[in-house]
This record gives C-alpha cells, structure tokens and sequence, in this order.
C-alpha cells in the first residue's frame, strides 16, 4: 500500500467512527493518536489558544458561494454528530477548529469530526 493511501485508510478508520456525548471527566484523546492524525494530513495543524489545544485547518475555495455551502455541510454533519466546531467563513476560506469545550481538550471526538471534514472537502472538491 502507497503512503498517500495508507494515510486515507487511517483517515477513513477516524471517518467511519461516531462522536459520542462526553462529560467534564472524559478522557482526552491520546496524545499518540493525536500524532498519528496530524501524520496523517499535513493540511490539520494543532494550535493552543488560551492554553486549550484545538486541531485547524483552513480551506480554499474559489468564491464565497462554495465556501458557505462548504460551512453549510459542516454545520449538518456537526448537528448530525452532536459535536460542533467554530466556523469562519471568509470569501474563498473556511477556518475549522475542533475541540472539546466539556474538556478544555482534545476528545476522540475531535479526530473523529476532523476526519469526517477531511471526506466532506473531498468530496465538495471533486
């Protein structure tokens, strides 16, 4: 198996996983899962914003239309995973960020919507 489609098979492994309802005392996400991910997709990168870390990612688009259609996508799959992320919608860019307010951390949760973002873009794109 080739390296690009090692990575989307782990990809799609997060991708085929559901978000579950998380409380203040769950776990946060292993730091080598977290590792693996962002291997994975070099697009994902893991900030700190008031000392809580959070994956982001920006994505290009040619126009405003096809990035709010894109925000609009997320919107439903958040709503349909009871996870949500903060959305910037901008004329040809939409900012992603995942994580978990509950936890002030990273959730699998996080990895899981991330990936399922990822397959939503793919196929938007194509």
């Amino acid at each position: 198996m080739s390296d690009k489609s090692d990575k989307r098979g782990k990809m799609e492994e997060l991708a085929n996983q559901k978000c579950v309802a998380c409380d203040r005392g769950a776990p946060k996400a292993d730091d080598g899962l977290i590792h693996q991910f962002l291997q994975t997709s070099d697009d994902w990168d893991l900030v700190k914003e008031d000392d809580i870390p959070k994956l982001m990612r920006i994505y290009k688009f040619n126009n405003f239309k096809s990035a709010l259609e894109f925000s609009n996508l997320i919107g439903d799959m958040a709503e349909e995973e009871g996870h949500h992320p903060l959305i910037i919608t901008e004329w040809g860019k939409v900012t992603i960020k995942w994580w978990t307010h509950k936890i002030k951390n990273l959730h699998l949760n996080d990895l899981i919507a991330a990936a399922k973002t990822e397959n939503l873009y793919i196929n938007v794109s194509q």
